[in-house]
């Protein structure tokens, strides 16, 4: 069972998170780890029995054998994407990994795209096609909601208060949640279900959902994370992108502007605002632009000596 569980993490690993070959190969050594662990100590049990007792044990194993802080959290990170990987895929319902804590090693600012970039992938969409419509309103939705890609995948017709600038979010755990939308995402979703996706007959059990492949049936988190890559080729974006590169975007962009951090959370759907304060972690060069704008040293308004 392990054995099939991690040929599809492996391609997991390699479309969904865009790794390297000998990233991919850690994190599968990672998750060897764990299971010749386990073999070792009598406990051979397939992944959706591990409990989280058993992975502190093995968290206590790796720190007396005296594995370095950054191994150990970085075999602990690959543990809790192969364990994320099987929530993604409704292998289990509850994360055994979730209250794990790995060594701090401080943390990083993920990467994002910023307003030209956003404007590039949108002016690299054919709209002339009818799936450009679906396209363009995919991403501006993710844009401007900050929603993760099982929310966009998940919405429905029924949930959207468009005149009001409110969409009903199912997040996490089945968590409702509103989140206000921009006017011109609001737009772009009216557009393309009134004018595109009226044409298309939804499969049975798919009615409700916003975003249909032209077949009739709910997109897939790997169909949105094709159109995300393929938009960034077009418009010649260099990084690595995902659509949880929209959501940090999202963030960075409220939180760079002053957003209240609590407010953020909750559009973003954090269960805990520690999750959030990721995004006060901002770069040195914004940092330096701040200070140069507003520290009176700095602009010219303090009297020199």
């Amino acid at each position: 069972m392990w054995e099939t569980y991690k040929k599809g993490f492996k391609a997991y690993l390699r479309l969904e998170r865009s790794l390297s070959e000998n990233s991919i190969v850690a994190y599968l050594e990672d998750v060897n780890k764990l299971t010749s662990y386990l073999e070792s100590t009598g406990k051979a049990i397939p992944p959706e029995q591990v409990t989280t007792k058993n992975l502190e044990a093995f968290i206590k194993w790796i720190v007396e054998i005296g594995l370095a802080a950054y191994t150990q959290a970085r075999i602990i990170s690959g543990i809790k994407a192969f364990y994320k990987y099987l929530e993604l895929e409704d292998v289990i319902t509850k994360d055994p990994t979730s209250l794990l804590e790995a060594p701090r090693l401080g943390r990083k600012l993920p990467d994002t795209l910023n307003n030209s970039e956003i404007e590039s992938m949108l002016a690299a969409i054919d709209r002339s096609k009818p799936e450009g419509e679906r396209n363009r309103s995919i991403i501006e939705t993710l844009y401007a909601c900050g929603l993760r890609v099982s929310e966009l995948i998940n919405l429905k017709i029924s949930n959207l208060f468009l005149k009001e600038g409110f969409i009903r979010v199912i997040g996490k755990g089945d968590k409702e949640r509103l989140v206000p939308i921009h006017e011109t995402a609001g737009k772009s979703i009216d557009l393309y279900i009134n004018e595109v996706r009226v044409h298309i007959q939804p499969k049975p059990g798919q009615e409700d959902f916003v975003f249909l492949s032209k077949r009739g049936n709910k997109l897939s988190r790997v169909m949105i994370f094709y159109i995300i890559r393929d938009l960034a080729a077009i418009a010649g974006i260099q990084k690595t992108i995902s659509p949880h590169t929209m959501r940090h975007s999202f963030a960075t962009e409220l939180v760079e502007n002053g957003a209240d951090l609590r407010a953020v959370q909750e559009m973003l759907g954090h269960s805990s605002i520690t999750t959030t304060e990721i995004y006060t972690h901002l770069d040195r060069k914004f940092l330096r632009k701040t200070i140069i704008e507003h520290h009176p040293m700095y602009n010219g308004k303090m009297k020199q000596r």
